[in-house]
């Protein structure tokens, strides 16, 4: 292997890494002496740092390279998935938030052991470790893609062990300490880094571009084929398009119910304030800071469509667009990074990257944390006579550790994994929580809207859930000679259906709350 870092590049690598550690001592937290300090920062995270931490826990890699990739191919219809995430969090602060800050629940699937039994509890808090080693392994994956290339020039199996390595490493040494609220305080400079560097290539690439403003516009507005570049809203009914106002409304609402309210990596963020009002308030602002960031990063992909494949904007030269890299596909974006940044801002974005990686990563490596310890392990050792309070602080640092094993071996396996299937990984790391996501919210229905289900129907209606997102991949439909219409829909429109078949199975029995 051997390095494409220019100096300069390598110098700002160097000054992000002390800011890093700088921020790391500066706001390294009080001792904690309880699991609600070390899993929900003690409940002291006010609205705006809440809805800060939330954004960075879902912008990951994936929409650092992918946001950009989707505006290159399509428009900006991604943003109205935006609608869907007001309904989903209007729905969560109704019904979910109150009900988890009435039990002073430390993680959401407590919930359940409340409705149903402990049992229904782990089940569910088993689904989630499962689907976020996967969703959270393809993500470190992705990163240390755009790493290894940037700065090994490869992306061989050594590279990328290497890169990701140096994402779990960072994400785990900022979360070990001083558990979420390390996580959110280093949310804070992690957020700043990947939105200027995205806001560095979007200036770079705007005045790279000859034409005036109202000429690329206008050019966006018609391009080749007829196609409205600027388009908001797709009003079409076709079930392949995930993000057409009808999957909007109903696939993208349920997505986001899910993932602020099912699903403990970002929901926990809502946990750590003072109550319940102040949790929704950062639900709300999240949402609305979301908007900004990915219209950024969409942007940016609109603006690549132009110098890559918009001659008459480009005074008649447009730039070569690469496919592969040393065989590995890669997006739009990554090319323009590797073939046209300059030394310094090439550094930037790979900082950027990181960012985005490790946010995402200690966010998930707290979560994963807080339900091994708080719906596993505590009462497995409360059965055999307790321990202190400081001995769970201690079990939770061991569960990062094993939850960052699992996500660095899933990432590695990714690297072959991808080489035997035709599924891109980004596809694979923006919809595999739906695989999760099917069985936990038919459960959470029914314990929310319902007197009925028990222990037995809750695994059913995971394991139902699941499976049904499964028969709608393309390789099941064929290997199982299934409907070929199911291998067509988008993953709203598959969400949808896991979660109506879930919700049925987990209905099926009488109600009544069991014992453990």
């Amino acid at each position: 292997m051997h390095s494409t870092f220019a100096l300069l590049d390598w110098v700002v690598i160097g000054l992000y890494t002390l800011v890093l550690f700088a921020g790391g001592w500066l706001f390294r937290p009080r001792r904690a002496e309880s699991t609600r300090d070390y899993f929900l920062a003690g409940g002291t995270i006010p609205a705006w740092m809440a809805a800060i931490s939330v954004l960075s826990a879902t912008q990951s890699a994936a929409t650092f390279l992918g946001g950009p990739d989707y505006g290159f191919r399509n428009d900006y219809t991604y943003l109205s998935g935006n609608i869907g995430g007001l309904i989903g969090a209007l729905f969560v602060a109704k019904f979910l938030i109150p009900r988890f800050y009435a039990i002073r629940a430390t993680t959401v699937y407590e919930l359940l052991e409340v409705r149903f039994s402990r049992r229904a509890m782990r089940a569910a808090g088993l689904m989630f470790l499962v689907g976020r080693v996967f969703a959270g392994g393809a993500r470190v994956y992705l990163a240390a893609i755009a790493v290894a290339m940037v700065m090994f020039a490869s992306v061989d199996a050594s590279g990328i062990v290497i890169a990701a390595a140096l994402v779990m490493i960072a994400a785990f040494a900022f979360t070990f300490a001083g558990g979420l609220r390390s996580v959110i305080l280093n949310d804070l400079i992690q957020f700043v880094v990947y939105v200027g560097a995205a806001l560095a290539v979007l200036v770079w690439l705007w005045t790279s571009i000859p034409a005036p403003t109202s000429a690329i516009i206008e050019g966006l507005k018609h391009s080749p084929g007829g196609i409205d570049k600027l388009r908001l809203f797709d009003w079409s009914t076709d079930p392949a398009k995930p993000f057409a106002m009808p999957a909007v409304i109903f696939g993208v609402s349920l997505l986001y119910i899910a993932s602020t309210g099912t699903d403990q990596d970002v929901t926990q963020r809502l946990l750590a304030s003072k109550d319940a009002k102040t949790g929704v308030r950062g639900l709300i602002l999240s949402l609305f800071a979301t908007l900004p960031v990915v219209f950024m990063f969409i942007t940016i992909g609109l603006l690549l469509h132009v110098v890559y494949q918009r001659p008459e904007l480009m005074g008649g030269r447009v730039l070569t667009l690469g496919s592969t890299f040393e065989g590995q596909k890669i997006s739009t974006f990554m090319h323009y990074i590797l073939t046209q940044l300059p030394p310094g801002l090439r550094g930037l974005v790979t900082a950027g990257v990181f960012a985005a990686a490790i946010a995402t990563t200690n966010s998930a490596l707290n979560a994963m944390s807080s339900v091994m310890v708080q719906d596993f392990y505590r009462p497995w050792k409360d059965r055999r006579g307790g321990a202190e309070e400081r001995h769970f602080v201690r079990a939770g640092r061991w569960g990062m550790a094993l939850a960052g094993l699992a996500m660095f071996g899933f990432a590695v396996l990714s690297f072959y994994w991808q080489r035997a299937s035709d599924k891109p990984l980004l596809e694979f790391a923006l919809q595999v929580m739906v695989f999760a996501y099917a069985g936990l919210l038919g459960v959470y229905f029914t314990a929310l809207f319902s007197r009925r289900g028990s222990t037995g129907s809750v695994i059913a209606a995971l394991i139902a859930g699941f499976v049904t997102v499964a028969c709608c991949q393309p390789y099941l439909v064929s290997a199982l000679h299934l409907p070929q219409w199911l291998g067509t829909i988008a993953f709203p429109w598959q969400l949808c259906l896991g979660t109506a078949v879930a919700t049925l199975v987990c209905l099926a029995p009488p109600g009544g709350k069991e014992q453990a």
